[in-house]
């Protein structure tokens, strides 16, 4: 069997191109140049793709060959479509920690008509509104990882914060200083957007503020890509009614590790 390679740039694009929704966090971390790819290759075409870093995130045919360069970093989690995981995971388990939370079957969505208006107050988050997303998005990863982030890596966490506002990657609506709904850009692409941390202010659930805050993200959205997609816990059953009341179909299974 042929050796990894570390994939140029044209590669990882033609590849992710082969399902843009599935392989959008890939893409997006290619374009940025952010990430450490490994990957191989059938007479130059790319038959299966992992990011390595703080996520592994494998993507194609026999994944499990990525386990030594999995094993090798310091992976806080192993996510990606629920086959590929399952392939790296049979492979990897004895050279990793038992995982903290094991999920498998995390539906993914997908939208490409824009649902009906939403008529919220929704709009891109600002520097002035950093005080008041901080711990709302520190709220919203611990409901969903299952751990503080402003205990594990408080620095971190307000980097990636703020980085997310400046980069036009996060956006809320607010009535009388609650957030109703606000929601991120987890990965961009010119054919996709993924959104994360779906999240509202928990006295104001259970109004239809969420459905009506998605229908708004996803219109504004979809005047820039074809394409707004997502993946939640198949437990998160009110989140699961919110997408698909609003057309979300589904697009395969993630399975996701967290360490």
């Amino acid at each position: 069997m042929k050796g990894a390679i570390e994939p140029r740039l044209v590669q990882i694009l033609e590849f992710c191109a082969e399902d843009p929704v599935e392989r959008v966090f890939l893409e997006d971390v290619a374009r940025r140049r952010l990430g450490r790819f490994s990957a191989f290759a059938d007479n130059g075409r790319l038959t299966a793709l992992c990011h390595v870093g703080a996520n592994v995130v494998p993507s194609g045919a026999d994944c499990g060959r990525f386990a030594e360069a999995a094993a090798r970093g310091r992976a806080r989690m192993i996510i990606g479509e629920e086959r590929a995981v399952d392939e790296l995971w049979d492979d990897l388990a004895g050279l990793m920690p038992t995982p903290r939370n094991d999920r498998p079957g995390q539906p993914v969505y997908a939208l490409t008509e824009p649902p009906p208006a939403g008529d919220t107050g929704l709009r891109p988050a600002t520097d002035k509104d950093f005080p008041l997303l901080l711990p709302a998005c520190a709220a919203a990863h611990e409901e969903e990882i299952g751990v503080d982030p402003m205990a594990r890596d408080p620095e971190g966490f307000r980097w990636r914060t703020r980085s997310q506002i400046e980069e036009g990657r996060s956006w809320l609506w607010v009535e009388r200083g609650r957030i109703l709904f606000k929601a991120e850009a987890s990965a961009w692409t010119p054919d996709a957007v993924q959104v994360q941390q779906v999240w509202v202010d928990p006295p104001a659930r259970r109004n239809g503020y969420a459905q009506r805050g998605m229908r708004d993200l996803c219109r504004l959205l979809l005047q820039r890509v074809p394409t707004v997609c997502l993946f939640v816990r198949p437990e998160n059953q009110p989140a699961i009614r919110v997408y698909e009341a609003i057309g979300m179909q589904r697009h395969g299974f993630y399975r996701s590790l967290i360490f």
